[in-house]
């Protein structure tokens, strides 16, 4: 069985000699001194300004919200993850989706003036794939506003943009450590920001609006993380480089025998970085598509239609919209297994098979 994606994982003497400490301490949580430290390594690793280590991207994006004091609409991407959509409903407020470029993938930069209302507080952009958005024009979009930026860089780690971190660009970025994210400490998140002002309450929301043992400052939520789950961020990013380079291989191998199939690669940032963090084709119909994940499934390999449906067409507790560039995109598009163990003779094969049904 080949599946979509297997979390990667170091020697197990590597993750059993830095949890030494732990059972000596018997400190679990709390920020404790692998968390700091994990946030240090990542701080530097990166080359930004402000970051904290939290529980998920899920509460990095809530966290987020809360701390802009955002109200009203927010403008987003019907493509993504849900938690993008559900965590603005969560914080109160209300998702105004813009269509998506059907090249890069992204929330189409230039449709996102006309969604804006008076009621308009921020926009919620998804680097999708780790691609990165226009970044440039929508932060001049929100300047002439005076909207705030939040980025969801879920699968951004390590991406650059003219040699500069792209957790750097608008008011907040984020970032999840899921185990099945190409970086990962098993569960975990990231909230970036330049502001000094803004990573203070942050920091106070993280632990409940805690300011002493007696009293609190503000309303917060429990954001902190484990020192099982640090060690395993600490110890995993000793192996980022082989990470990348593995992935990349395999991504280049995809595109090397996948060149003459009916499909196509979403369009990157032309000044980025790529960090390969899923392998997505969007294929020339949905009836092809159909094809190639029944045929793959037969042999035990499995995909994903990453992501479909719409978010602006199928979440229970939002009216139906349609956008036409979303849903035709969404109904296309096939993520291929990509993993570090994941080999180029195994890659090979999904090719193959791939292919066959293509010339059937």
């Amino acid at each position: 069985m080949i599946p979509v994606t297997i979390p990667f994982l170091p020697p197990q003497e590597e993750y059993n000699k830095i949890l030494e400490g732990v059972w000596k301490r018997k400190r679990l949580t709390n920020m404790g001194p692998l968390a700091s430290e994990l946030e240090m390594k990542l701080k530097d690793h990166l080359e930004v300004k402000h970051l904290l280590y939290v529980t998920n991207g899920t509460t990095a994006l809530q966290m987020a919200i809360k701390v802009l004091n955002l109200k009203g609409e927010i403008i987003t991407t019907p493509f993504s993850f849900v938690a993008t959509t559900s965590t603005i409903v969560w914080e109160g407020c209300t998702p105004v989706f813009v269509d998506i470029n059907s090249e890069t993938l992204n929330i189409d930069a230039d449709k996102i003036e006309e969604a804006i209302t008076e009621k308009t507080s921020a926009i919620l952009a998804t680097h999708v794939y780790g691609n990165p958005c226009d970044v440039e024009k929508i932060d001049r979009i929100a300047k002439k506003y005076n909207l705030k930026v939040i980025y969801d860089g879920a699968h951004a780690f390590g991406v650059k943009i003219k040699d500069k971190s792209i957790f750097e660009y608008g008011d907040i970025s984020t970032c999840s450590l899921h185990a099945t994210k190409l970086y990962h400490s098993i569960e975990g998140g990231l909230v970036v920001t330049k502001s000094a002002v803004l990573l203070q309450k942050l920091s106070s929301i993280r632990n409940f609006g805690i300011s002493s043992h007696d009293s609190f400052q503000e309303l917060g939520i429990n954001g902190k993380n484990s020192e099982l789950h640090a060690a395993m961020g600490i110890v995993n990013l000793n192996h980022i480089d082989d990470i990348n380079e593995k992935r990349k291989q395999l991504s280049e191998r995809y595109d090397d025998k996948l060149s003459d199939f009916k499909a196509y690669r979403p369009k990157w940032h032309h000044q980025a970085t790529i960090n390969y963090p899923y392998y997505p084709i969007v294929i020339d119909n949905e009836e092809l598509l159909l094809k190639v994940k029944a045929n793959l499934d037969l042999n035990e390999i499995f995909t994903r239609r990453y992501f479909y449906p719409s978010l602006a067409s199928s979440l229970p507790y939002l009216n139906s919209q349609f956008f036409e560039i979303t849903e035709d995109i969404s109904k296309r598009v096939l993520c291929l297994p990509l993993y570090y163990d994941l080999t180029i003779e195994e890659v090979d094969m999904i090719c193959r098979l791939i292919l066959r049904v293509q010339n059937n």
